[in-house]
Protein backbone atom coordinates (compact mmCIF):
# COMPACT_ATOMS: atom_id res chain seq x y z
CA UNK A 1 0.00 0.00 0.00
CA UNK A 2 1.19 3.61 -0.67
CA UNK A 3 0.07 4.97 1.83
CA UNK A 4 -0.64 3.47 5.98
CA UNK A 5 -4.03 2.94 7.19
CA UNK A 6 -3.80 6.15 9.50
CA UNK A 7 -4.13 8.28 6.21
CA UNK A 8 -6.52 5.89 4.23
CA UNK A 9 -9.09 5.66 7.76
CA UNK A 10 -9.01 9.40 7.58
CA UNK A 11 -9.55 10.39 3.88
CA UNK A 12 -13.04 7.20 4.22
CA UNK A 13 -14.43 9.47 6.72
CA UNK A 14 -13.92 12.29 4.08
CA UNK A 15 -15.93 10.63 1.84
CA UNK A 16 -18.34 10.40 4.06
CA UNK A 17 -18.15 14.27 4.84
CA UNK A 18 -18.24 14.84 0.91
CA UNK A 19 -21.04 12.53 0.56
CA UNK A 20 -23.04 14.29 3.26
CA UNK A 21 -22.62 17.44 2.06
CA UNK A 22 -23.82 16.47 -1.35
CA UNK A 23 -26.91 15.58 0.66
CA UNK A 24 -27.23 18.42 2.37
CA UNK A 25 -27.03 20.75 -1.41
CA UNK A 26 -29.62 18.46 -2.82
CA UNK A 27 -32.28 19.32 0.19
CA UNK A 28 -31.11 22.80 -0.02
CA UNK A 29 -31.72 22.52 -4.13
CA UNK A 30 -35.68 21.12 -3.03
CA UNK A 31 -35.75 23.73 -0.60
CA UNK A 32 -35.83 26.05 -3.43
CA UNK A 33 -37.42 23.86 -6.18
CA UNK A 34 -40.12 23.63 -3.97
CA UNK A 35 -40.41 27.84 -4.09
CA UNK A 36 -40.25 27.69 -7.93
CA UNK A 37 -36.88 29.40 -7.82
CA UNK A 38 -35.47 27.19 -10.62
CA UNK A 39 -32.29 28.70 -11.08
CA UNK A 40 -31.03 28.75 -7.36
CA UNK A 41 -32.67 25.41 -6.92
CA UNK A 42 -29.92 23.86 -10.24
CA UNK A 43 -26.97 25.99 -8.56
CA UNK A 44 -27.55 23.68 -5.67
CA UNK A 45 -27.81 20.86 -7.73
CA UNK A 46 -25.03 21.50 -9.34
CA UNK A 47 -23.26 21.60 -6.18
CA UNK A 48 -24.43 18.16 -5.09
CA UNK A 49 -22.84 16.83 -8.31
CA UNK A 50 -19.70 18.78 -7.72
CA UNK A 51 -19.26 16.82 -3.97
CA UNK A 52 -20.29 13.91 -5.41
CA UNK A 53 -17.48 14.00 -7.60
CA UNK A 54 -14.81 15.01 -4.73
CA UNK A 55 -15.99 11.20 -2.74
CA UNK A 56 -15.41 9.98 -6.08
CA UNK A 57 -11.99 11.11 -6.54
CA UNK A 58 -11.41 10.00 -2.85
CA UNK A 59 -12.59 6.95 -3.17
CA UNK A 60 -10.54 6.27 -6.82
CA UNK A 61 -7.27 7.52 -4.63
CA UNK A 62 -8.11 5.21 -2.33
CA UNK A 63 -8.60 2.11 -4.42
CA UNK A 64 -5.20 3.28 -6.69
CA UNK A 65 -2.80 3.44 -3.13
CA UNK A 66 -4.28 0.16 -2.58
CA UNK A 67 -6.60 0.80 0.20
CA UNK A 68 -10.28 -0.51 1.38
CA UNK A 69 -12.97 2.29 1.01
CA UNK A 70 -15.40 2.43 3.79
CA UNK A 71 -17.97 4.99 3.46
CA UNK A 72 -18.93 6.30 6.92
CA UNK A 73 -22.85 6.44 7.89
CA UNK A 74 -24.21 10.08 7.08
CA UNK A 75 -26.31 12.02 8.70
CA UNK A 76 -29.58 13.61 7.63
CA UNK A 77 -29.27 16.97 6.21
CA UNK A 78 -31.10 19.76 7.14
CA UNK A 79 -34.38 20.50 4.89
CA UNK A 80 -36.24 23.38 6.82
CA UNK A 81 -34.95 27.10 6.39
CA UNK A 82 -36.54 30.33 7.62
CA UNK A 83 -34.89 32.09 5.05
CA UNK A 84 -32.90 31.38 1.49
CA UNK A 85 -30.30 33.62 3.49
CA UNK A 86 -30.32 30.81 6.30
CA UNK A 87 -29.79 28.38 3.74
CA UNK A 88 -26.91 29.47 1.62
CA UNK A 89 -25.32 30.43 5.53
CA UNK A 90 -25.40 27.27 6.12
CA UNK A 91 -23.63 26.33 2.70
CA UNK A 92 -20.78 28.82 3.17
CA UNK A 93 -20.24 27.47 6.29
CA UNK A 94 -20.07 23.74 5.38
CA UNK A 95 -18.06 24.75 2.97
CA UNK A 96 -15.11 26.44 5.57
CA UNK A 97 -15.55 23.21 7.57
CA UNK A 98 -14.28 21.39 4.70
CA UNK A 99 -11.78 23.61 4.06
CA UNK A 100 -11.07 22.79 7.80
CA UNK A 101 -11.43 18.87 7.19
CA UNK A 102 -8.80 18.89 4.14
CA UNK A 103 -6.51 20.98 5.61
CA UNK A 104 -6.90 18.45 9.06
CA UNK A 105 -5.70 15.97 5.72
CA UNK A 106 -2.97 17.37 4.16
CA UNK A 107 -1.57 18.17 7.80
CA UNK A 108 -1.42 14.33 8.68
CA UNK A 109 -0.40 13.36 5.53
CA UNK A 110 2.69 15.28 6.27
CA UNK A 111 3.22 14.34 9.29
CA UNK A 112 2.94 10.87 8.52
CA UNK A 113 6.05 12.20 5.41
CA UNK A 114 3.01 10.70 3.05
CA UNK A 115 4.09 13.06 0.02
CA UNK A 116 1.97 11.37 -2.52
CA UNK A 117 -1.34 11.99 -0.59
CA UNK A 118 0.08 15.59 0.61
CA UNK A 119 0.24 15.84 -3.44
CA UNK A 120 -2.98 14.68 -4.01
CA UNK A 121 -5.00 16.72 -1.74
CA UNK A 122 -3.47 20.32 -3.65
CA UNK A 123 -6.48 19.84 -5.93
CA UNK A 124 -8.71 19.61 -3.27
CA UNK A 125 -7.19 22.88 -1.44
CA UNK A 126 -7.55 24.96 -4.78
CA UNK A 127 -10.67 23.98 -4.94
CA UNK A 128 -11.95 24.59 -1.54
CA UNK A 129 -10.78 28.35 -2.17
CA UNK A 130 -13.27 28.17 -4.91
CA UNK A 131 -16.28 26.41 -3.15
CA UNK A 132 -15.66 29.37 -0.30
CA UNK A 133 -14.97 32.19 -2.39
CA UNK A 134 -18.13 31.29 -4.73
CA UNK A 135 -20.68 30.63 -1.58
CA UNK A 136 -19.31 34.03 -0.33
CA UNK A 137 -20.50 35.42 -3.20
CA UNK A 138 -23.71 34.03 -3.77
CA UNK A 139 -24.84 34.59 0.12
CA UNK A 140 -23.81 38.21 -0.65
CA UNK A 141 -26.00 38.46 -3.69
CA UNK A 142 -28.35 37.29 -1.44
CA UNK A 143 -28.02 39.89 1.09
CA UNK A 144 -27.95 42.88 -1.48
CA UNK A 145 -31.02 41.50 -3.11
CA UNK A 146 -32.80 42.12 0.55
CA UNK A 147 -35.26 38.72 0.49
CA UNK A 148 -36.37 39.46 -3.53
CA UNK A 149 -35.25 36.33 -4.86
CA UNK A 150 -35.79 37.28 -8.42
CA UNK A 151 -33.19 39.51 -8.31
CA UNK A 152 -31.12 36.69 -7.54
CA UNK A 153 -32.73 34.33 -10.06
CA UNK A 154 -32.24 37.10 -12.84
CA UNK A 155 -28.69 37.12 -11.38
CA UNK A 156 -27.52 33.49 -11.71
CA UNK A 157 -29.26 32.89 -14.99
CA UNK A 158 -27.43 36.16 -16.81
CA UNK A 159 -24.48 35.58 -15.00
CA UNK A 160 -23.71 32.50 -12.37
CA UNK A 161 -21.48 32.58 -9.61
CA UNK A 162 -17.92 32.00 -9.66
CA UNK A 163 -14.99 31.63 -6.99
CA UNK A 164 -13.78 35.48 -6.43
CA UNK A 165 -17.10 37.00 -7.38
CA UNK A 166 -16.43 37.06 -10.68
CA UNK A 167 -19.39 36.14 -13.50
CA UNK A 168 -19.17 33.35 -15.83
CA UNK A 169 -21.11 32.28 -18.31
CA UNK A 170 -22.94 29.27 -19.00
CA UNK A 171 -23.11 26.55 -16.30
Amino acid sequence: MLTNHKVVAAINEQIGNEFGASLQYVAIAAYFAADALPQLSQHFFKQADEEDEHALRFIKYVVDVGGRVVIPGIDAPQSQFQSAEEAIKLSLDQEIKVTHQINALVELARSENDYITSNFLQWFLAEQLEEVSSMDTLLKIVQRAENNLLRVEEYLARVGVHAGGTPHSGS
